[in-house]
């Protein structure tokens, strides 16, 4: 479920240039707060918009995954 997402969000409208806007946010030294930021968004937003929307939660861990993979791509 969580890779049909992942896999989802490249191939929708977001992704249509050759680069993803998160990309060019990491490269500017912000992905970390973007990550963090768009989780605590998510997360507060469970349960109020559209009910309990298992696409939010989906969210919440795409940029968990994000966040993850950019501090094992550095080293951290």
């Amino acid at each position: 479920m969580l890779r049909n997402h992942i896999i989802g969000t490249y191939q929708s409208h977001y992704s249509m240039g050759k680069a993803q806007s998160t990309e060019f946010i990491f490269d500017a030294g912000h992905g970390e707060g973007f990550c963090i930021g768009n989780i605590i968004k998510y997360a507060q937003r469970y349960g109020k918009k559209d009910g309990k929307n298992t696409d939010d939660l989906l969210k919440i861990l795409h940029y968990a995954v994000m966040l993850l993979g950019k501090e094992l791509e550095d080293g951290s």
